[in-house]
């Protein structure tokens, strides 16, 4: 098999996995939690060993779509990081983006968050096996972020980590709560919980040749 011809078969299959995965993020939207890979192939017109066979299992799937949801999330929040603004408000407009993300799509988060609500056949489904990964992602990209752009002194790598991680927790248990409760405006969590970070965050200067904070 010449070159050309493996380059358009992976073409191929590249697309044929992103059709799935439309059609995955289809029935997500309408069943959350709920959604079984029986629904997914019935919506994708295939049957489920095909399905099984792009992505081994429901573990697999769901990687999948954690990794696309989780891309988009994480290039939005680098472009509120960067955005020319005050960095009280850059703070703000960053977790108002993770919030207004979650709120948007509340179905896809709780697939992602909390799938062992789904279907009765798959109570199997290792629900922290599979979401921990997402927030030490977000939180590892957080820490990097904040390595890059703040002046911490010594032990400032680790204390970038912990801050970083520290800040992906706070969001995201703040808003599993917001979201399921809704105890106040997204605008009055948001201004809360940069009072809660702000104190550190206003002290710590810019590094010196990075991007700036």
């Amino acid at each position: 098999m010449d070159t050309t011809q493996r380059t358009e078969q992976q073409r191929s299959a590249d697309r044929r996995r992103r059709e799935l995965l439309e059609a995955a993020d289809r029935v997500v939207l309408r069943d959350g939690p709920g959604a079984s890979m029986n629904a997914i192939a019935a919506e994708a017109g295939i049957t489920k060993p095909i399905l099984y066979r792009h992505f081994g299992d429901k573990g697999g799937l769901y990687a999948a779509l954690a990794k696309r949801h989780t891309d988009a999330l994480l290039d939005s929040l680098r472009a509120a990081l960067d955005a020319p603004a005050e960095r009280r408000e850059r703070v703000e407009a960053t977790l108002d983006t993770y919030l207004a993300a979650i709120e948007a799509r509340p179905q896809v988060y709780r697939f992602l968050m909390h799938p062992a609500e789904g279907s009765p056949s798959e109570q199997g489904f290792d629900v922290g096996k599979h979401s921990a990964p997402l927030l030490r992602r977000m939180g590892e990209e957080l820490a990097q972020v904040i390595e890059d752009r703040l002046d911490l002194g010594p032990g400032s790598h680790q204390l970038a980590r912990v801050w970083g991680h520290g800040i992906v927790g706070m969001m995201h248990a703040a808003g599993d709560w917001w979201l399921g409760e809704r105890p106040c405006a997204r605008a009055e969590l948001v201004r809360s919980l940069a009072d809660l970070l702000w104190g550190r965050l206003a002290a710590a200067g810019d590094k010196v040749g990075g991007p700036g904070f």
